[in-house]
């Protein structure tokens, strides 16, 4: 399955730069990657994201990210990707900007 990762600027240029990198604060925070579905991303992206510009997306691979990636009870009961290791670069498949029009985020066609 296809899963994906908002970064903001300042956590993709750590990425981008290091080649890995241990998330975003709340990452940090909580001890692992968070990751979202097809189905989570834009609701992800309006509640954590919401006034948020200059940020990309990042798409993995889940079964390339191999058993340090859990998938958890979250919001609503519904199953998170998490990742209990660092965020590799090249693990990406692809990472694309995440364009902001008007109060929404615009998703690229090819989302799965």
């Amino acid at each position: 399955m296809i899963i994906y990762k908002i970064l903001r600027a300042e956590e993709w240029a750590v990425l981008r730069d290091n080649g890995k990198s241990q998330g975003a604060p709340i990452d940090i925070k909580d001890g692992y990657i968070h990751f979202s579905t097809a189905n989570t991303v834009s609701e992800t992206a309006n509640k954590y994201f919401k006034n948020e510009d200059d940020l990309m997306l990042l798409a993995f691979n889940d079964t390339d990210l191999g058993k340090n990636l859990k998938y958890e009870k979250s919001r609503g009961g519904l199953l998170f990707p998490h990742l209990y290791d660092e965020l590799n670069l090249e693990d990406a498949l692809w990472i694309k900007p995440l364009i902001k029009e008007g109060k929404s985020h615009v998703f690229p066609e090819d989302l799965k």
